[in-house]
């Protein structure tokens, strides 16, 4: 179901604020600390999930302090949907993996079934170590078992969420702070 501008507008306006702006760079400033202190020296791949980990790591990348390469890969299961089905594959990543160091980098851990077929794809692929970072995990008992962030910036409860990067039926991904979809 795609949304609508005007359906779009309404969301933000009556959206609950689950973490400000400044809740959100204090969490960065955090996720690159701990970055910084995990992957300092490993010369790591850092692997942007498309499309809603593009804010993130835009965000992110300038806060770390070493020496890394950028590569991107889109897959989904939401395709502007509020619950997944399937996992799609738009795009793998363009550097070879085997042997390296990857980061992986999106916006939500929410169930991960997403996050959890990159990361087995970055070990098939031969990564000798996958790390992964989100911005935010979702509370709840539903995660699949495979998927892990190390760093995690904030926390929310079991809720529709966007901003920062997550998005309300392909909009709002812009929005500031961390929203939750009012009644939901």
């Amino acid at each position: 179901m795609a949304g609508t501008v005007d359906e779009a507008v309404r969301v933000l306006e009556e959206s609950d604020l689950l973490h400000d702006e400044s809740a959100v760079e204090a969490a960065l400033d955090r996720m690159a600390a701990m970055l910084n202190d995990l992957l300092d020296g490993t010369d790591p791949i850092v692997l942007c999930v498309l499309t809603g980990g593009i804010v993130t790591a835009g965000r992110l990348l300038p806060r770390l302090r070493f020496p890394l390469r950028l590569d991107y890969c889109h897959a989904t299961r939401y395709r502007g949907e509020t619950s997944g089905r399937e996992l799609q594959w738009f795009a793998e990543p363009h550097y070879s993996l085997a042997g390296e160091t990857v980061l992986v980098v999106d916006d939500i851990l929410d169930e991960g079934h997403t996050l959890a077929a990159i990361l087995d794809y970055c070990r098939n692929e031969g990564a000798k170590a996958v790390h992964c970072a989100v911005l935010v995990e979702k509370r709840h008992d539903r995660r699949n078992p495979q998927a892990h962030a190390e760093v995690v910036g904030l926390t929310v409860e079991d809720r529709y969420v966007f901003g920062v990067g997550m998005d309300y039926h392909e909009y709002l991904r812009n929005a500031p702070g961390i929203r939750a979809v009012k009644g939901q």
